[in-house]
């Protein structure tokens, strides 16, 4: 009786542990679900927006809410090259490579992540671009690194400068104490493939809860053309490339010929 007792009391507690997990929920949305890439793309900024939405079991003393946004592009292996100067030369001594890690890599919020969180948390969340873990072939092992490595501070300086990889810790903004908005900035070579969009819900520096959506950057017209068959027929696209390079260049020697 005893054990029947306490096996409802455990039910009960976690029923209400599971109720309150889900005190709050997020409604997101994005401007636009599928960006075009025409020949003339020159960028844009799409604009995630949403809401808190509260049911009867959210505590009434719930502090004030944050928000930290990651927008993930799709995932490539790519290669970082340390370079010396010897006998005058510049030549590539080293390098390490990146195993399947975004081409695309944003993290927004309202507010500083140490501000919103522990350094603890943030490490379990990866809230920061220092955070995110980029796994790396060292040898025969693939892992992580510590944020400082020369290596992972160069990938991610260099997809920074690019405008592929960024942390902004103020453009979240919070229209009202439950609505709230960010803009995607996406740069004129921005990859083609689906993007994940993942918004988190922090209070008091724990984890409320979080939630997930996503938008596709495609390629159209002739670009998309090229790239199909570049992916599809590599025989045909380089046959076809052969001979646009030799079209090109009798043209250019007609043009320019002296008589």
């Amino acid at each position: 009786m005893a054990l029947a007792t306490l096996a409802a009391v455990l039910a009960s507690s976690a029923g209400l542990a599971v109720r309150a997990a889900h005190a709050e929920r997020l409604i997101v949305s994005v401007s636009n679900q599928r960006v075009t890439v025409t020949p003339n793309y020159s960028g844009e900024e799409l604009v995630l927006f949403g809401s808190v939405e509260k049911d009867a079991s959210t505590p009434a003393t719930r502090a004030e809410y944050d928000l930290v946004v990651t927008v993930s592009g799709p995932p490539a292996d790519m290669v970082t090259r340390r370079k010396e100067r010897r006998f005058g030369i510049w030549l590539n001594t080293d390098y390490r490579q990146f195993v399947k890690v975004p081409t695309y890599l944003a993290l927004f919020s309202n507010r500083p992540f140490d501000a919103i969180a522990s350094p603890d948390v943030q490490r379990r969340q990866q809230l920061g671009l220092k955070n995110v873990l980029l796994t790396q072939r060292v040898g025969l092992d693939y892992a992580d690194v510590v944020p400082n490595d020369a290596f992972r501070s160069a990938f991610v300086r260099l997809r920074s400068e690019r405008g592929l990889y960024r942390e902004q810790t103020s453009a979240v903004t919070f229209l009202t104490p439950t609505l709230f908005r960010t803009g995607i900035p996406l740069p004129a070579n921005v990859p083609i493939g689906t993007y994940g969009v993942e918004i988190k819900l922090f209070s008091a520096g724990a984890l409320v809860t979080q939630t997930e959506t996503s938008f596709d950057i495609v390629k159209v017209g002739f670009e998309q053309f090229v790239a199909t068959t570049a992916r599809q027929d590599g025989l045909v696209y380089g046959l076809v490339t052969a001979f646009m390079a030799l079209m090109t260049g009798w043209m250019a020697s007609i043009v320019f010929r002296k008589d």
